[in-house]
């Protein structure tokens, strides 16, 4: 699970994928489990839910490079393009609504984009999050 944003503008709403994983951690009680991994330019955490293993990727990259980090963890874990899940934030949509979509274009999405050309694949799950435009 891969949360989009800029590490250098953590608590802004087009961050707010990193947001969203540092929830998810606190919620899973591996909040104090962050560490750096070089391999592939990110914080990691690693988490257990309902039996199914994770690794929580917050990328220490611009939003337009974070799809190298997420490419250097699925070699590093042995994941495939439909084993990751990114989360994003969404001008169109209202402030906090959420979906879910499988595949697809960017919609515009440059860190998207990113992890699209940096995987050779559009297969990734992605939860999009709303921040409503200005």
């Amino acid at each position: 699970v891969a949360g989009l944003g800029n590490h250098s503008l953590r608590g802004t709403r087009h961050s707010v994928g990193m947001a969203v994983l540092e929830r998810l951690a606190r919620r899973l009680a591996v909040a104090d489990g962050w560490r750096v991994d070089r391999r592939c330019c990110a914080d990691v955490a690693l988490a257990t839910a309902h039996g199914v293993e994770l690794v929580l990727l917050k990328p220490r990259r611009f939003m337009n490079l974070n799809g190298l980090s997420v490419a250097s963890a699925a070699e590093s874990y042995s994941f495939l393009p439909q084993d990751i899940y990114l989360v994003h934030d969404d001008l169109d949509k209202a402030l906090g609504k959420v979906a879910i979509k499988l595949g697809g274009s960017t919609r515009g999405h440059k860190g998207v984009q990113s992890c699209i050309s940096a995987l050779h694949s559009n297969e990734m799950t992605r939860l999009r999050v709303g921040i409503g435009r200005p």
